[in-house]
C-alpha cells in the first residue's frame, strides 16, 4: 500500500511562562495509505495537534519539528506557504468538532460551500458552483438539498450542520480527510448516520481518513487501524477489530473505563499515570 501520509519523529512544543518549551507531541511516527486510521486517547494527548500539524494550522506560538512530514511525496516541512495553502482545503480537508463554531453564522449554507468551490476554481461560474454545492449536499444524504442550501447555520440541527461541514470538505474532492471528533455533539442515531456517510464516501472515493475520537467503540467498528496516544506519544498501534485484545496497560485502562448498558453498577476505574507510559 502506497503511503499517502508519512510522519517520523513529529514534535510540537509550546513556550512556558518561565520562558522554556514544553512538548505536547513527542516523537510521533506513523504512515497512512488510502485507509481509515483512528487516533484515540484522552484530552491533551496530542491527537488534534498531530492532525493540525499535517494541515499546517498550528497556533503561531507553537514550535514544530519532524524528521519527516510528507503528504503524497510532498515534503511539508520545506513546502512554501503558497503550496501549503493550495493543499489545505484542496487535497487535504479537516472536519472540526462542532458546526456551531465552524460554520459562518452570517452566511447561508450555499454561500459557504460556493466559496470553498471557487477558491479552488475561480473560473467556475456561480451558477455551476451552486449546482455543484447542491449535488454535494445530496451526496451526504441531506433531504431537500436546495432548501437546506438556502438556510443559515442557526437553522440547522446538529446532525444537519455536521453533514454540511462534511459536504464543504468533500466538495474539493480531497485525497486526505482529517475528522476531529466529528460526532461528539451528536446523539447516537445521528452519529451512526454520519459515520455511515463518511464510510461510504471514503470507500467510494478511495481517500485516506484520520479519525480522531474519544469513542473507542466507534473507532473499533469504523476504522482499519487504531493509534493510541498518551501524553504526546504513541503507546500502541493495533488493528481496529482487535482493539479489545490490546496489550498496553493504558489502552486496557481506556477500554475498562467504558461504561456498558448491561454491566454492574460500579464506579468506573480511574487511570493512574505510570512513568513507563510517558
Amino acid at each position: 500500500m502506497s503511503k499517502l501520509v508519512d510522519i517520523e519523529n513529529l514534535r510540537i512544543a509550546f513556550r512556558t511562562d518561565e520562558g522554556g518549551w514544553k512538548e505536547a507531541v513527542r516523537g510521533v511516527s506513523f504512515s497512512l495509505g488510502r485507509e481509515k486510521l483512528g487516533i484515540v486517547g484522552e484530552s491533551g494527548s496530542g491527537k488534534s495537534l498531530t492532525g493540525r500539524a499535517l494541515l499546517g494550522v498550528l497556533p503561531s506560538y507553537a514550535k514544530m519539528s519532524a524528521d519527516k512530514l510528507s503528504f503524497d511525496g510532498i515534503d511539508l516541512t520545506s513546502a512554501s506557504p503558497r503550496l501549503r495553502r493550495s493543499l489545505r482545503g484542496g487535497r487535504m480537508g479537516m472536519i472540526l468538532q462542532d458546526p456551531k463554531f465552524s460554520l459562518n453564522p452570517v452566511m447561508r449554507v450555499d454561500e459557504q460551500i460556493i466559496e470553498a468551490i471557487r477558491i479552488g476554481d475561480r473560473r467556475m461560474s456561480r451558477r455551476d458552483a451552486t449546482k455543484r454545492a447542491i449535488e454535494t449536499l445530496e451526496q451526504v444524504h441531506i433531504r431537500e438539498p436546495a432548501r437546506v442550501a438556502s438556510l443559515y447555520p442557526n437553522e440547522l440541527s446538529g446532525g444537519m450542520g455536521q453533514r454540511v461541514m462534511i459536504a464543504m470538505m468533500l466538495v474539493r474532492e480531497p485525497d486526505l480527510l482529517i475528522a476531529d471528533e466529528p460526532t461528539s455533539a451528536l446523539d447516537v442515531t445521528v452519529r451512526t448516520q454520519v459515520m455511515s456517510i463518511l464510510d461510504e464516501l471514503v470507500t467510494r472515493r478511495g481517500m485516506g481518513l484520520i479519525f480522531i475520537s474519544h469513542d473507542l467503540k466507534l473507532v473499533s467498528k469504523f476504522c482499519d487501524r487504531v493509534i493510541v496516544m498518551y501524553a504526546g506519544r504513541i503507546v500502541e498501534t493495533i488493528a481496529a477489530d482487535r482493539l479489545h485484545e490490546a496489550t498496553h496497560p493504558y489502552t486496557q485502562g481506556l477500554l475498562s473505563c467504558m461504561p456498558t448498558v448491561d454491566g454492574p453498577l460500579e464506579p468506573l476505574p480511574i487511570l493512574q499515570r505510570e512513568a513507563s507510559w510517558a
